[in-house]
């Protein structure tokens, strides 16, 4: 671990009460970095504005993981009666997964997100422990895979069936978020080796999803052929994963192509932002620019870049891309280090599981060099501080907005419910925290606390060019 200048001691730690006090009390917080509690030049703050300690994060993180680990049961049972069903010999019309105790389904997109998260934070903090659930999700779906195929064939339950994401996939939905995490799961070796699963959800992003003419991906819904910002997290990481475990170079031509055409389509050059979606029988229809559209956003362009080659034609086209959207991005980050609802309406709600996504973008980016720790590494913090308010002593994370449709008017956005039983949070606070570990142990540059605000200093004399490049 590199040295900073900070000089951390007793103070720097505040109790857990602090800590996980929810932001809508506005509480008033001292900067315990700085020593000089009579300093009143330092003011005081929303949130605890200080340099997170990798053991505050990683606390934070078990919590989430031990949440998610009790409510995510892994047993088959009669849907009527609510008994074990053991016999997997022969099928039964009732039998189902076990629901989770909270809106947590094993097979959603958002458990896609969660099991990538935890292999984050397994890779940066290296305790197995983190990765224990995704063994336990994965080697289910092994062992009941072949029960619910027979029980599909004998009873024809279709979307009633439990398995039928992957026996049946039929969306980006059911598909894609999945088949990136079993892919990154079988790289790590964490659990089976799902490959017909992997099969059939990588046949179903890269083959059979409805696209445009052009060969973007896109949805029959709201409107007859719409774009949704999501699914390029829905499908770019999933094809870019498929390239990096076949190293077919067509998987990466079709990733790339879909970041620059959904990006043609509906991104905003002059304030940075994407648009939630596009309608093709209304192309110049008013723009909504939801926060977790663009947290789809980054995401799908990071883990892109992650796996694709340097050398590829479109590498800087896409991490271009990336620098200009979280340059928007970081221009409306709130006081109290979270994103609004609607990244460009400050009246709307500070909404979370963006805030994290967004966390974890600019702390990635930073740490593989992509953008410029000194500019961006102070965002980061300070978007990770405001995301630690919101994780509870028991592990669910307050402020994250349910699911919510492609829109036409700003008052549904504005009034979407939040609820600790939306998944879409959990996984990319895990992976904002996991980046953040990384951060903090980055040999790259030191963080120094000075003039009572943080500068992250490049470590050595080596200069970067964060500049675009064509």
């Amino acid at each position: 671990m590199r040295h900073t200048t900070l000089g951390l001691s007793a103070l720097t730690l505040l109790c857990a009460a602090s800590v996980h006090a929810s932001t809508s009390a506005n509480p008033q917080y001292r900067n315990t970095d700085n020593p000089n509690l009579a300093d009143k030049g330092e003011g005081t703050y929303p949130i605890p504005y200080k340099m997170p300690v990798v053991k505050e994060v990683t606390d934070a993180l078990h919590r989430i993981r031990a949440y998610l680990e009790s409510t995510t049961p892994t047993r088959i049972i009669h849907k009527g009666t609510g008994a074990a069903v053991t016999d997997l010999k022969k099928p039964i019309k009732e039998a189902i997964f076990e629901p989770s105790k909270g809106d947590y389904g094993i097979m959603v997109y958002e458990m896609g997100v969660v099991h990538s998260g935890l292999l984050k934070v397994r890779a940066a903090t290296q305790d197995a422990r983190f990765t224990a659930m995704t063994e336990r999700h994965l080697r289910f779906f092994a062992e009941t895979m072949p029960y619910f195929k027979a029980q599909e064939e004998q009873f024809h339950l279709e979307r009633a069936n439990s398995f039928s994401r992957f026996l049946d996939p039929r969306s980006l939905d059911d598909s894609g978020s999945m088949c990136a995490a079993l892919i990154r799961a079988r790289f790590a070796k964490v659990g089976p080796d799902l490959d017909q699963m992997i099969q059939i959800c990588g046949d179903w992003v890269a083959n059979k999803q409805f696209r445009l003419a052009d060969g973007t991906l896109a949805r029959k819904r709201p409107q007859a052929v719409s774009l949704w910002a999501d699914d390029m997290y829905m499908g770019i990481p999933a094809l870019a994963e498929l390239g990096h475990m076949t190293g077919d170079v067509r998987y990466f031509d079709d990733a790339v192509r879909n970041v620059l055409q959904m990006s043609q389509y509906m991104f905003n050059a002059q304030n940075n932002l994407y648009t939630h979606g596009w309608n093709e029988n209304n192309p110049d229809a008013p723009r909504f620019y939801w926060a977790r559209a663009n947290g789809w956003a980054v995401l799908a362009m990071s883990d892109l870049l992650d796996v694709l080659p340097k050398s590829h034609p479109g590498y800087n086209q896409v991490l271009n891309q990336l620098r200009a959207n979280l340059k928007g991005i970081a221009e409306q980050q709130s006081g109290q280090g979270l994103w609004h609802q609607m990244l460009d309406r400050h009246d709307s709600y500070l909404e979370t599981s963006a805030s994290a996504m967004f966390v974890y973008a600019i702390a990635h980016a930073v740490n593989q060099g992509w953008i410029s720790p000194s500019t961006w590494g102070s965002i980061a913090q300070a978007g990770w501080a405001g995301l630690a308010n919101r994780i509870t002593n028991k592990g669910e994370i307050e402020g994250i907005c349910v699911g919510t449709t492609f829109a036409s008017d700003h008052v549904y956005y504005y009034h979407r419910p939040t609820s600790v039983e939306a998944l879409h949070g959990y996984g990319p606070t895990l992976m904002a925290g996991a980046e953040i570990i990384q951060m903090l142990n980055n040999p790259a540059f030191n963080i120094e606390h000075k003039v009572r605000t943080y500068h992250y200093v490049p470590s050595n004399a080596a200069k970067t060019d964060y500049r675009e490049h064509h």
